[in-house]
């Protein structure tokens, strides 16, 4: 779904959320020529940084900022609910006094899809990101993922990945418009798929996303469901759909995080995402937060008082509004949608736009049956809202009946936590998958 601010100049950004009705997303991928080797022909503003050999992180080295603004092209579209993060990523095995490293900012962060997406615009025509291939010199490896809205087509590269003070090494990304294999078309069964490419800063509305969802990678269900493949191999001539090794897929990188060298945890089992909350106006210009790594591993990701709801295989859990909905949480969504007969907004398809704030509320539980609780929450309509206004809490239908979806207006005010199935976590702490919040 591609959801327009009523008052911006151009696309709104991209909702990137994995859900059972429109999951697009399986593994495979088949032939190519490029080697992991070949460097990439791309283009992006200023020099390589050189980062020196790594000094200790600070002891909460497992914080990273997150901003919500207008977008990496305000000029263009103004975009609403969008949490950012910047992210260094640098060519594999050189970190030190000759690392070739970027930070890229304006990356997406979403717990509703999981691995590292950049735009192959927004990396420097000197990082080389080896390409990842089926084996050394063989078929290079591509990547169709499909979200609510459209799809994003490119080649699986390895990037050694910073967040903060935490370390992640050598893992698969997607080059968001990067030819895997040197191929020039994007494979027919990808652009099929429906929606736009969102191969641009402008419809894509960030420089990339930083899926740290419920999964390890974004693969860990793809089996599960009769869809069509994700992954290719390539070459010159075109990419072919085929099977992919488990090493070969695009990696949460939390989940490959290292040891912590102050901590001596690994902040590997999850995050945290700590935003403020926001009135009724609205919030203008910027708004602060806080994307925190791991989950009962140190002092700031405590769960504390907060509720554990245990998800499905598939990451979903239950609310009850309207009768039942199949729900989920999701940072990439930059409205909750759900359905209801509210009055819609002017000359728009998805928001509603209440005359007044509408107070409103629901029943989450988990999976399993077991832990419940009430969530009140409000909105308001997108037609008052200013052209300057970054944040606000707003909603929108679902497009299908049974749904909820918890977007980024969710998290104001109210930390959520997000655990990744199949990790170990720390004493006192539940396996994932799960969210938590109070």
């Amino acid at each position: 779904m591609n959801f327009k601010h009523e008052f911006s100049v151009g696309p709104q950004t991209l909702v990137a959320m994995i859900m059972v009705a429109v999951l697009m997303v399986a593994c495979g991928g088949g032939g190519g020529t490029r080697t992991p080797n070949q460097s990439l022909s791309r283009k992006g503003p200023g020099p390589l940084i050189q980062i020196p050999t790594p000094p200790a992180p600070p002891a909460l080295g497992n914080v990273v900022p997150i901003v919500i603004d207008a977008g990496p092209v305000p000029t263009t579209a103004s975009e609403i609910n969008v949490a950012y993060v910047s992210v260094t990523v640098c060519t594999p095995g050189t970190y030190g006094a000759t690392a070739a490293c970027q930070t890229i900012d304006h990356v997406l962060v979403d717990t509703g899809s999981s691995g590292l997406r950049l735009l192959n615009s927004a990396l420097y025509a000197n990082l080389n990101l080896p390409a990842v291939a089926t084996n050394p010199g063989g078929p290079a490896i591509g990547e169709c993922m499909t979200f609510a809205d459209g799809f994003t087509w490119g080649s699986v590269r390895s990037a050694d990945i910073y967040l903060g003070g935490e370390v992640a090494p050598s893992v698969p990304i997607q080059v968001i418009a990067d030819q895997p294999g040197g191929t020039t078309t994007v494979p027919t069964d990808c652009s099929s798929t429906g929606g736009i490419n969102e191969n641009t800063p402008a419809l894509l509305g960030a420089n990339g996303i930083l899926g740290v969802g419920l999964f390890a990678n974004d693969c860990d269900v793809c089996l599960l469901w009769t869809v069509p493949a994700a992954y290719y191999t390539c070459t010159s001539t075109g990419c072919t759909n085929s099977n992919v090794t488990s090493a070969q897929v695009v990696q949460n990188p939390v989940a490959l995080f290292q040891q912590n060298p102050v901590t001596l945890v690994k902040d590997n089992n999850g995050v945290l995402i700590d935003l403020p909350a926001v009135s009724a106006v609205g919030a203008t210009t910027s708004l602060a937060g806080s994307l925190i790594f791991g989950i009962g591993t140190q002092t700031n990701n405590k769960l504390g008082g907060a509720t554990v709801y245990a998800t499905d295989s598939y990451g979903n859990f239950s609310t009850t509004y309207n009768g039942p909905n199949t729900s989920y949480i999701d940072s990439g969504s930059n409205a909750l949608f759900f359905n209801d007969s509210i009055t819609m907004c002017r000359g728009t398809t998805w928001a509603y736009c209440p005359p007044l704030p509408l107070p409103l509320s629901a029943t989450n539980t988990a999976a399993s049956g077991g832990n419940s609780g009430s969530v009140n929450f409000s909105i308001v309509g997108v037609d008052p809202l200013g052209p300057s206004i970054v944040a606000a809490n707003i909603g929108g239908p679902y497009g299908q009946n049974g749904w909820f979806d918890w977007g980024l207006p969710f998290f104001f005010g109210r930390p959520v936590f997000t655990a990744i199935s199949g990790m170990s976590p720390p004493t006192g702490v539940p396996a994932g998958p799960f969210w938590a919040y109070q």
